[in-house]
C-alpha cells in the first residue's frame, strides 16, 4: 500500500521488559492473518480462540474493518460475516462475549487530511510532506484517501491503541506475498509503538502455525534487514 522511511533504534528494542506477545495478542496477530488470506475455516477456529482469550467483540471488529485497508473490501466483508456466525454460535451455547469498549463512529475534525498527516509522523517518526512524495505526487486521490479515511477515520476509533493497529497490520502483510516493502514499513512503525524484536519474532511465528513456514521465513528475511 505504502512506504515510508522510518527511524528507530532496534537494539533499544532489547531492553523493553513486555517482549512476549499477550494471549489477546496472539489472537489478533492469528486473525489478521488469517483474514489477509480468506482462510475462513481456520478463522473461525481463531475467533473462538480469541474470544476464549479475553479480546473483546469491538476489538475483534475494529480489526476487522481496518483490514480491508490492507486486504480489500471483499476478505474484510467475509471475515466479518464469519465472525458474526461465530458469535450467533456462541450465544445460542450461552456464552455472552464482552462487547468492549464503545466504537467511535464519526469524525468530525475541520482537517482530516492534517489528522492522518500527523498521526502518520507519530507513526514513522518522521515529517510527511503533502502531498506524499511519489504515489502521493502521482495519484494524490489516493494520498488523500490514506491521510484522510485510514489514518483519521479509521485510526480515530480508540478501541485499539496505535501498538494493537500495527500488530494487525503487521501480522496481515507478513501472511500475504507481495508487500515487503510495507512490510518492512510497518514493522518499524511497529517498533516505533513500543513492539519490540522478540514480539515481531512471536508473529512470525504465529504465521509459520496458520499461514506456512515460506510466509513466516520470507517475514523474517524482511526483519533481519532492517536489524542490519
Amino acid at each position: 500500500m505504502f512506504l515510508f522511511a522510518i527511524i528507530f533504534n532496534v537494539n533499544s528494542m532489547n531492553a523493553q521488559t513486555n517482549n512476549t506477545l499477550s494471549p489477546q495478542e496472539q489472537g489478533l496477530s492469528a486473525i489478521s492473518a488469517l483474514t489477509a488470506t480468506g482462510d475462513l475455516e481456520n478463522l473461525k477456529i481463531q475467533f473462538n480462540t480469541g474470544l476464549d482469550a479475553g479480546l473483546t467483540i469491538n476489538e475483534i471488529k475494529e480489526a476487522l474493518v481496518q483490514l480491508y485497508a490492507y486486504c480489500g473490501f471483499p476478505r474484510s466483508l467475509n471475515a466479518l460475516n464469519t465472525f458474526k456466525a461465530v458469535l450467533d454460535e456462541r450465544k445460542a451455547k450461552g456464552i455472552n462475549d464482552a462487547e468492549g469498549k464503545a466504537i467511535i463512529v464519526e469524525n468530525n475534525v475541520a482537517d482530516k487530511y492534517e489528522q492522518g498527516r500527523k498521526v502518520i509522523e507519530e507513526l514513522t517518526g518522521v515529517p510527511q510532506a503533502k502531498p506524499a512524495p511519489g504515489f502521493g505526487e502521482f495519484a494524490p486521490r489516493i494520498d488523500n484517501f490514506l491521510k484522510e479515511h485510514l489514518f483519521a477515520d479509521v485510526f480515530a476509533s480508540d478501541v485499539l491503541n496505535y501498538q494493537q493497529r500495527e500488530l494487525v497490520t503487521i501480522s496481515a502483510l507478513a501472511a500475504m506475498t507481495g508487500v515487503e516493502g510495507q512490510l518492512q514499513a510497518h514493522i518499524g512503525m511497529g517498533m516505533n509503538t513500543g513492539i519490540t524484536a522478540e514480539q515481531i519474532n512471536s508473529i512470525f511465528d504465529i504465521i509459520e502455525k496458520v499461514i506456512s513456514k515460506g510466509q513466516a521465513a520470507n517475514g523474517r528475511l524482511v526483519f533481519n534487514r532492517i536489524k542490519k
